[in-house]
This record gives structure tokens, sequence and C-alpha cells, in this order.
């Protein structure tokens, strides 16, 4: 099966400004979107506070179930409808109770205004805030450290130059899709930051690939220029970009949509990044090696054929 011609020749190269600048758009919205927002929408492992999954017989409003716990010690509090049904919530308490003693309150106070036997508690998690500052820290070390990783990898498999060029397409698909977390008011939570690092592992495999067939092609043939020698390598790899995006991306949507709200969430960072990922690889991680080439170019020898005796 044949999806893209082996003689093709897409301009990627000449259209590295434009998609660059299409990057630059949609991560300053994301910031500006963070900023408005105050940041992150930390969900509870970061956070810290309560969380209790109700599920009522009957459909009822958010306003019915505020109203309901009012009186309890709560403190702050947020009533979210969960999932697409009507009768399902999540109610998220900033402050960290006792768990079994809060849950037995909000069952007995939601039973008093919507009838005995008509509320079940599915799920009930608390974290301390000092706690939820310590994942906060970790996950974020471990982006650091796989960014890091990645760094000392490829300068040593490659060169520094592509080294660079990775950690910043890298960079680019996880700002992308924490703004887009940002722009649907999505928390970010341990199972996000799973999300990110797999992410982090997809885009750099696809990179590599694209960079092995940069440095199998370069001096190849005698004085072309090494953005020639991109845009070729970019054509070439194109196929199996294709192939292996989209075939990841299917199982991503399927589960994006089938996958039920507990995996909704790391499906749509999965969903973005891959996106992101795929794109990056070819406009951002080969457009930074070639800026750098371009400035501080290295001599390589043209490859000869083997001369007879």
């Amino acid at each position: 099966m044949q999806i893209i011609r082996p003689d093709i020749n897409i301009d990627f190269v000449g259209k590295n400004r434009m998609a660059i600048l299409l990057s630059v758009i949609i991560i300053l919205a994301g910031i500006i979107s963070l900023i408005i927002k105050g940041g992150p929408a930390y969900g509870i492992d970061f956070a810290g506070g309560t969380l209790i999954q109700i599920q009522l017989a009957k459909p009822a409003e958010s306003a019915d179930i505020r109203e309901a716990l009012k009186d309890l010690p709560l403190g702050s509090f947020t009533v979210q409808q969960f999932g697409d049904d009507t009768n399902e919530f999540l109610i998220r308490a900033k402050e960290a109770s006792e768990l079994q003693q809060i849950s037995k309150q909000v069952s007995m106070s939601l039973e008093n205004r919507f009838g005995e036997g008509q509320v079940e508690i599915r799920r009930s998690e608390t974290v301390g805030s000092l706690v939820g500052k310590e994942l906060r820290q970790k996950g974020l070390m471990a982006l650091l450290y796989a960014m890091a990783g990645t760094l000392i990898y490829i300068s040593w498999r490659f060169e520094f130059r592509f080294a660079v060029g990775a950690v910043i397409a890298l960079i680019h698909d996880v700002v992308i899709t924490l703004g887009f977390f940002s722009f649907f008011d999505k928390e970010i939570d341990l199972t996000i930051i799973a999300a990110f690092l797999t992410i982090i592992g997809y885009s750099l495999n696809d990179t590599i690939v694209i960079y092995d067939r940069i440095r199998e092609n370069r001096g190849n043939v005698p004085g072309e220029e090494f953005a020639a020698t991109v845009n070729r390598s970019l054509n070439e790899t194109l196929s199996r970009t294709i192939l292996t995006s989209g075939t990841t991306l299917l199982v991503v949507v399927a589960l994006f949509i089938f996958g039920g709200t507990v995996i909704n969430n790391f499906a749509f960072a999965l969903l973005v990044g891959i996106i992101a990922g795929t794109y990056s690889s070819i406009f951002v991680a080969s457009a930074v090696v070639l800026y750098w080439e371009q400035h501080r170019p290295r001599k390589v020898q043209t490859k000869l054929p083997p001369q007879g005796i």
C-alpha cells in the first residue's frame, strides 16, 4: 500500500516561518489564558482538598446539591456535573477533612434533601495541601528530568544542535497541550503528568527518525545545500510519519470518544500532544537545526564514490 508517492517534494522548509508563527500565536494564546485564569486548574492530586463523587437516583441540578450541603464544614466547595449523566456530580472542597466522616455527612445531607436511598457515594478522596504541593513539584521535576535526559541522549547520538532542536520541540508540545487544557478548563493531575511524559516519548521518537534521515542524507549529493537536505529528508520520512501518527490518533480518538469520563482528560492530552508532536518534529525540531546551521555551519566532507585501483 502506497500512501505517499516516493518522488513527492513538499517544500516544508519554505513553510517554516509560517509554521513557527502559528506556533507562537497558539503558545501566546495559551499563556494569556493561563494568566487570566490564575494558572493551571490543578486537580485534587496537586491542589489538595477533598473530592466526593455522588450519583443520585434521579436527575438534579448543581444548585440543589449546593443548597443541601451549605451547612456542612466543607469550607469553599464546588459542585460539578460529572460526565453526560444529569444525576452524577463531583463535589470538590478545598479543605482536606476526615474522609469517612465527611462522606457520611454528605450522604446524610443529600438523603435529607432527595430522599433515603437516593444517594450513592461512588468515590471519595482527600489530599493534604502539603502533599499536593510535593506531588506538584515531583511532577514538574519528572518533566525536567525527561528534557535533560533527551538533551544528553541526542547530544551523544547526534550533535548538540540536534539535541537543542529536539528539546525545544518537546517544550513546544507540552506548552501547547497545557494551553489547550487552559482553553477548555481541564484539570492537571498526576494522570496528565503521565500523559505529558507519553507525549515527550512519542514526539522524541518521531524527531529521531527525521534526524537520522538528515544525518544519512547529509553529503550524499555533492553541492546540495543543507536546507535542501533537510527538506528531502522530511519528504522521505513523510509516509512513515503519516502512518505512525494516523494509526496512533485513531486509537486516541477512540479513547477520547468511548473511553468514558475517567480517562477523558488523559485521552484529550494525548490527542493534542500527538498532533503537536508530529507538527513540531517536522516544523520546529528541523527548523532549529537548520537555523543553527545557517548561522554556524558545520564543515562536512562530500561523500565520494570509491576509486578503482
